[in-house]
């Protein structure tokens, strides 16, 4: 029995865990040449711009969205399309979940489409996503 076979509407993906640091934010900040100040610049971010802390940026989101299909897919597939939506802002410190679910299954083409989210402390979506993703 392949994998594609053993993959049911409404399976979880594993969830991952993020708690990003300052540091973590100016790097990732760095790497993509982002040089608004809300993401590495505390004083900034807070005194200038009124946020409570440094804000993770959203590209970053994405990114978790990303890794928590591939790794589900490990090398038995590949990542299609992926879509997210920043629809709210996380902050350094705060712990963020990423995860998903399957939503439909395709066994005559080996697609598979997933629901995403990465979600604050509360429970709140900040980052809705969804992934087609081929396996075999």
């Amino acid at each position: 029995m392949n994998r594609l076979q053993t993959i049911r509407v409404g399976d979880p993906l594993p969830e991952h865990h993020h708690t990003p640091t300052e540091l973590d934010l100016f790097f990732y900040n760095a790497a993509i040449w982002n040089g608004h100040r809300i993401h590495y610049d505390e004083a900034w971010a807070t005194q200038k711009e009124g946020y409570p802390a440094l804000v993770v940026q959203g590209p970053l989101q994405g990114d978790w969205l990303g890794q928590c299909v591939t790794e589900w897919l490990g090398a038995e597939g590949s990542l299609i399309e992926l879509e997210y939506s920043n629809r709210g802002a996380a902050y350094a410190g705060q712990t963020l979940t990423s995860g998903g679910r399957v939503t439909s299954v395709d066994p005559a083409n080996g697609e598979v489409a997933v629901e995403l989210f990465v979600r604050n402390e509360e429970g709140e979506i900040l980052c809705p996503g969804s992934a087609l993703v081929r396996i075999g």
